[in-house]
């Protein structure tokens, strides 16, 4: 009996991480397509024209700041992202649908920053940022799913309770 007490207040934990886990990705995402969006806009596409790094090493000086701090956003949310993947796969509770919109947004995570450095080496190629836009679309489609289910998720595991 303790076994399975012990085991359900696991798993109830293991789905509240998972549910803000899920939250802070889709607010970092959004964050970043904010910000991406704002650097295209701007012009500053190319103002850090090193791949991963911007000159200067790791704490680029101001002229790469807003780039610089896109490049940091986008590693945080494939953090993220991945992690949430990971942690609606160990889920026991978790249904094929989290486990599908999420292993879609770690792929479309993993595309677009490897899309993201292609397209800075090519010197932001109209049909590559378009492609890249659409990538970022799909991605914060599949983040937004993920977070919508894992929510569900809590829900029904809790009614089961009950």
């Amino acid at each position: 009996m303790d076994d399975r007490n012990s085991s359900s207040e696991l798993d109830t934990r293991l789905i509240l991480i998972l549910k803000y886990l899920a939250l802070t990705s889709l607010i970092v995402l959004y964050s970043l397509m904010f910000i991406g969006g704002y650097v295209s806009a701007a012009g500053l596409g190319l103002t850090c024209p090193d791949w991963p790094l911007c000159p200067n090493g790791i704490l680029p000086n101001e002229k790469y700041f807003i780039e610089w701090t896109h490049r940091l956003i986008a590693a945080s949310t494939g953090i993220l992202v991945i992690a949430t993947t990971i942690g609606c796969w160990i889920t026991k509770n978790a249904d094929w649908k989290i486990k599908i919109t999420s292993s879609l947004a770690a792929v479309f995570v993993v595309t677009q920053i490897a899309l993201g450095a292609i397209v800075i080496d090519l010197k932001l190629h109209a049909v590559l940022v378009a492609v890249h836009l659409g990538i970022g679309i799909l991605l914060f489609a599949m983040v937004l799913l993920t977070t919508l289910f894992a929510f569900r998720l809590s829900k029904a595991s809790i009614q089961t309770k009950i």
